[in-house]
């Protein structure tokens, strides 16, 4: 099982680690990775991993059989080599900045309005939610973009931790995804925007609500009887 660092420390960016396999000269599994493999609306990261003097560039990272897999650009990596992992942090720092900024947002119009996320994509330049409401009010929408943008401003500290599932699972709103199910697993890892929100997520967040700036309301659409979408952007 590949020791996932990006779930303990989000801002790690580099890391040593050893090749386990390598498939096809280029889907190569890692005995730890700060790579984060897409999921849960989440992109995955990018980067790329040096051997001596070799660079091979990790294009896609994906989740197979329970092991996470990196894609290379070229073969060349074989089962016990040692690598050096550098994360395309000016990606991933866009991508934590969105998810946290996404996670205030869906907390604040699913306690307002009573509505559940039944889709989401986070993407460096813009976030989308569908979510599931009676009404198709663009007005609403703008108004608990406000209302995040208010407490975007303060210094609220973000926090990750596992708790037993069944402890878990007594958090009213834990889980905010419609028809999501709670993993067969043990733990679940949460996020929790202190005072705010907590929610089970196994993506990467900044420490801070401070961190994020600002988020702007793009556009919005009626995507038939009780789902709707918005876009917004990060400033």
């Amino acid at each position: 099982m590949v020791k996932a660092l990006y779930l303990e420390d989000s801002y790690l960016r580099e890391c040593d680690a050893n090749v386990v396999s390598v498939k096809d000269g280029k889907y190569v599994i890692l005995d730890q990775t700060i790579f984060y493999p897409k999921g849960g609306g989440q992109p995955w990261d990018t980067g790329k991993m040096m051997k001596d003097h070799e660079t091979y560039n990790v294009v896609y990272v994906d989740k197979f059989s329970g092991d996470i897999s990196h894609e290379v650009d070229r073969a060349g990596l074989k089962a016990g080599d040692k690598v050096h992992c550098i994360l395309n942090w000016e990606r991933r720092y866009k991508l934590m900045q969105s998810h946290t900024a996404a996670h205030l947002f869906a907390s604040l119009l699913c306690k307002g309005t009573g509505a559940l996320i039944t889709g989401n994509q986070l993407e460096e330049d813009k976030v989308r939610f569908d979510y599931s409401l009676e009404n198709y009010d663009r007005e609403i929408l703008s108004n608990y973009i406000d209302k995040t943008n208010d407490l975007l401003r303060k210094d609220i500290r973000v926090k990750w931790y596992e708790l037993p599932k069944e402890e878990a699972l007594k958090i009213q709103g834990v889980i905010k995804m419609a028809k999501a199910l709670p993993p067969d697993i043990p733990n679940l890892r949460i996020v929790e925007i202190v005072g705010v929100d907590k929610q089970a997520d196994g993506g990467t967040h900044v420490k801070n609500l401070n961190e994020v700036g600002r988020i702007k309301l793009r556009k919005t659409e009626n995507k038939g009887k009780n789902n709707r979408r918005v876009y917004f952007t990060l400033e």
